[in-house]
């Protein structure tokens, strides 16, 4: 995929690509939220979230969060590397990124409903998660089966298996160990952050992809999302806005894992 985004680089104008990216993007989450897609419906089951770095939470599910936190329901969120990997452009941000972000976490998910006591930090390296060698990664899924068995949730929201990032596409991956590791019957949903942006139709994303899809209104906690959001100051400057746009609208769309 970093092959295919380089030779489109070249071919296309980085305010080029990113306009196509955004057009493809917001194609894709129409066909979705109009014709391809179930209605998600609210529960009271608690859940676990799993962010690869600070902000993929609010961005994916910082709606379904907050709906759940409003009636009530547990929702516990563990975050798995230490984010150092983007400074954004917040002075000296390089050298205190992990503190700034930790912070933006605390602070984006207390607006969300959750207290920073049911927020976990796992701080592996940024970036490494895919990489990680036989130890570190039994003892990484080994971390994320304690916390699950500790909490028991009835859902656990996990980034898309194709999402375009290594780390996401790990979390995915380690997440799924941990939950046949434990045996556990849980409901696993993944959120979508890069895949509508960076995964072409036909290509990596295919329609059977896209069958699972669920449409989950946001409406009464729009507001509350946009806050959170927004409290990620280190982050969203850097981001391209039509990527921050698709997270601002009614519906988060996730995905049923069978």
């Amino acid at each position: 995929m970093k092959t295919q985004l380089q030779r489109l680089q070249k071919i296309f104008p980085h305010t080029w690509l990113e306009q196509l990216q955004y057009i493809h993007s917001s194609l894709l989450c129409r066909w979705i939220l109009l014709r391809g897609s179930q209605t998600l419906a609210f529960n009271q089951k608690s859940a676990m979230v799993f962010s690869p770095h600070q902000d993929d939470e609010t961005f994916g599910c910082g709606g379904m969060i907050a709906h759940k936190r409003e009636q009530g329901i547990p929702v516990i969120v563990v975050f798995l590397t230490d984010g150092q990997g983007s400074g954004g452009s917040v002075p000296n941000a390089q050298n205190n990124i992990v503190q700034i972000r930790q912070q933006e976490a605390i602070e984006a998910l207390s607006i969300l409903g959750v207290e920073a006591s049911e927020i976990h930090f796992l701080a592996k390296l940024d970036g490494s998660l895919q990489d990680l060698n036989n130890d570190d990664k039994q003892q990484t899924i080994e971390q994320v089966s304690e916390l699950i068995r500790c909490y028991q949730p009835g859902e656990v929201y996990v980034p898309h298996r194709k999402d375009c990032h290594k780390d996401h596409e790990a979390t995915y991956k380690l997440v799924k160990a941990a939950i046949a590791q434990n045996n556990l019957i849980v409901d696993l949903l993944e959120y979508p952050i890069w895949l509508f942006w960076r995964s072409p139709l036909f290509i990596l994303l295919k329609l059977d992809d896209l069958a699972a899809a669920y449409c989950f209104s946001i409406t009464s906690v729009q507001a509350k999302k946009k806050r959170a959001i927004a409290s990620y100051k280190s982050q969203i400057e850097s981001l391209p806005r039509g990527f921050i746009k698709r997270f601002l609208g009614s519906y988060e769309i996730f995905f049923k894992v069978d």
